[in-house]
């Protein structure tokens, strides 16, 4: 018999938290020790790349890399952090608090696999882990591009969104609200294109992690030439159901197309899809005009501020001016008051009397689930599907279908 006592066996350390100080995370630190009990290990940031050339970093499966606005200055360090990682193919989970978006998308880029906000919503971290460690799905680098029916005449509803003031949430509405009509009724939802026309600061590329490319621009400078191939070519296909037309690479001038161009789009469009989703300029050109008549309905959206309420009053003056279908106008309002604030459904109230318009839409505060699903490049159905913002929308959208179809039905 040997004399031996056997030992104990430890859990192989399979995972790291990243930070300058883990004690800066108790909830990273709970959350780790509940998915992982003792199996995980805490390193520094100046730490990483001397353990990375050692042995015992094969068993590695993640980091978690923490950090705050305190470390946007070591952006570079963990940059490189990410690239050795991946190099040794360790995932990598990046833990943010108050991390500017564009430094969240910058580590993104280089390669982290996985993002989630601190303080960590419950369950979110174990989700991330079972992420990450999926089978991965093999990625089609190269998108081909849709192919649209030659002489289709769908005639699909137009439905346009324009920011009164900067921050109202257009663009948040605008792309997700195409993506809730795209999968209003699953395997049978409509056929939707999603065009961003402005062309100086469009984020619907950024919103749903899309490259910008220079055959939108040359497709909008040749507009009379344009047919099915040509436009199907400027599109890019987002998750197998809806279509996108991007802003162009560079900033352009947004008078570089004409009312022709834009109306020759938006009939190409109409032709081939069932709803077509327009994401506005905030700025009034001439070929405003033409998207307004094209519209069926043209989402206005505001915020209960001065600033909105002079913008809306002179942006109403603006279109009665030249007579034009002001009926067309439906105010949305962004970041509405709770059903039991009442002081701010009497501001909104005030607001419509003293405008004399009709706020019809009131969209909550969806909180910083709404940027960070922007920053991730996905739709708040996938990144928040019971954010109170993302139901609104997709009630929305639930009541377009339903009254469309109606019509169709009727007719």
């Amino acid at each position: 018999m040997s004399s031996v006592m056997p030992q104990p066996q430890t859990a192989p350390i399979v995972a790291c938290t990243i930070s300058r100080d883990v004690q800066n995370f108790d909830l990273l630190i709970e959350d780790m020790e509940t998915v992982l009990g003792e199996s995980w290990g805490d390193l520094g940031f100046g730490e990483v790349l001397a353990f990375l050339r050692q042995p015992e970093s094969d068993a590695m499966e993640f980091f978690a890399l923490a950090m705050d606005k305190e470390d946007e200055d070591n952006l570079v360090l963990m940059s490189e952090i990410i690239t050795h990682a991946k190099e040794r193919n360790i995932k990598v989970i990046l833990i943010a608090e108050d991390v500017t978006p564009a430094s969240l998308h910058s580590l993104l880029r280089n390669g982290a696999d996985e993002f989630v906000p601190y303080p960590l919503p419950e369950g979110e971290l174990a989700q991330a882990i079972e992420r990450i460690r999926a089978p991965e799905i093999p990625v089609v680098t190269q998108q081909a591009a849709p192919i649209l029916q030659s002489g289709s005449q769908k005639n699909g509803a137009v439905l346009a969104v324009h920011g009164l003031a900067g921050g109202t949430g257009a663009t948040t509405l605008a792309v997700n609200l195409a993506w809730e009509l795209a999968t209003v009724a699953g395997d049978t939802s409509p056929s939707v294109c999603l065009l961003d026309f402005d062309l100086q600061f469009g984020a619907v590329s950024t919103f749903l992690d899309l490259p910008r490319r220079d055959v939108v621009y040359e497709m909008l400078s040749d507009t009379e030439s344009m047919d099915e191939e040509s436009f199907a070519q400027s599109l890019l296909t987002y998750q197998d159901k809806m279509e996108v037309l991007t802003a162009p690479a560079d900033m352009l001038p947004l008078d570089l197309i004409s009312p022709e161009d834009i109306g020759r789009v938006i009939a190409m469009a109409r032709s081939h899809f069932d709803y077509v989703v327009i994401d506005m300029p905030s700025t009034l050109v001439q070929w405003s005009e033409t998207v307004l008549q094209e519209a069926h309905v043209y989402f206005a959206t505001l915020e209960l501020d001065m600033r909105s309420a002079q913008n809306t009053l002179r942006f109403k003056r603006a279109l009665q001016s030249e007579e034009l279908p002001v009926e067309k106008l439906r105010y949305a309002v962004n970041r509405a008051p709770k059903f039991t604030d009442l002081s701010g459904k009497t501001r909104i109230k005030r607001m419509s009397e003293n405008l004399d318009i009709s706020i019809e839409l009131q969209l909550p505060d969806g909180g910083k689930p709404v940027s960070q699903g922007g920053d991730h490049g996905l739709p708040l159905a996938m990144t928040a599907p019971k954010n109170p913002l993302r139901k609104e929308i997709a009630k929305l959208a639930a009541s377009i279908h339903q009254l469309n179809d109606d019509q169709a039905k009727a007719a």
